[in-house]
């Protein structure tokens, strides 16, 4: 099954990386590659709020103070993505988090915004499944996948955090379903529903989105901080680590501390403008890049 995903991520791939959809910039200028994939409140594809995302609605800002390149977006999943992030010098994802692996050889911007990080997502009727691996509304993920109550699906490539990114790799492998393919996080509900695994990792408006359009109630998931995980989690825009790379960050960094503000407060307002509960904090906006 997993030799088939993973044919399947390289034919979506090489699909997807031919979907070049040409965005502002002068004709004739080098090309700005920005990858891009569905990943509310990010980046929306479909739906009531499609291209309402926070970074949705930073791209233009970023495109516009940057009219020296031809701005062009490439709509890949991750494990793509950060192929075509070591191959090119002139290639930017606005949708990382950082982790210490990509560090190596991404460049990464000032923090865009702080998120409530990734967490657990199950079926309410599995609550009391893994109701022993709960303190205080977070999960013990580790001790969850090795006590083999579960299988839990991931998508390939992608970093939910340095604290989950170090347990995943030491739980037992055939607990673990790793999606390589197109529309994952849909993929991943679909087969939660169908019973072929009992839980998911992910951002929590992310899950809800896709919940929404595969026409599930509001409140049939339960979504579970992990445990040791900080609350927040800092979103960055990375380019390939190259000297054009490094040029493109700086030019990003100034934008982030202008223009690109305004966007990215309204923006939150609009995905966080209610209370979240406790355990699911408000997203912030960093301090101005110049305070850093």
């Amino acid at each position: 099954m997993i030799h088939r995903a993973r044919w399947r991520s390289i034919l979506s791939g090489l699909i997807s990386s031919a979907l070049l959809i040409p965005a502002s910039g002068v004709l004739g200028a080098e090309k700005l590659i920005w990858l891009l994939r569905d990943l509310p409140p990010l980046v929306v594809v479909d739906g009531p709020q499609k291209g309402q995302g926070v970074i949705d609605q930073l791209m233009p800002v970023l495109m516009a103070n940057m009219p020296q390149y031809q701005h062009v977006v490439v709509r890949v999943n991750r494990a793509r993505a950060l192929q075509m992030l070591q191959s090119h010098s002139r290639i930017c994802d606005p949708t990382l988090i950082w982790n210490p692996a990509r560090a190596r050889w991404v460049v990464y911007s000032t923090p865009v915004i702080a998120l409530p990080g990734n967490g657990l997502a199950i079926q309410r009727q599995d609550q009391l499944q893994i109701a022993p691996f709960v303190t205080d509304g977070k999960v013990d993920l580790s001790a969850l996948l090795n006590s083999h109550t579960l299988k839990l699906g991931v998508i390939a490539k992608r970093s939910y955090g340095e604290v989950i990114d170090r347990q995943l790799p030491q739980s037992p492998a055939n607990q673990i379903f790793i999606h390589y393919g197109g529309n994952p996080m849909s993929s991943l509900l679909s087969m939660q529903q169908a019973g072929r695994l009992q839980a998911l990792l992910g951002y929590w408006p992310e899950i809800q989105v896709n919940a929404r359009q595969q026409g599930l109630p509001p409140d049939s998931m339960i979504f579970y901080p992990v445990l040791g995980a900080p609350a927040l989690q800092s979103l960055y825009i990375g380019c390939a680590d190259t000297p054009e790379g490094r040029q493109i960050i700086a030019r990003v960094n100034g934008i982030l501390a202008d223009q690109g503000r305004e966007v990215l407060i309204k923006s939150k307002a609009q995905w966080f403008a209610t209370k979240p509960p406790d355990d699911h904090p408000r997203p912030v906006l960093p301090a101005p890049a110049n305070a850093h």
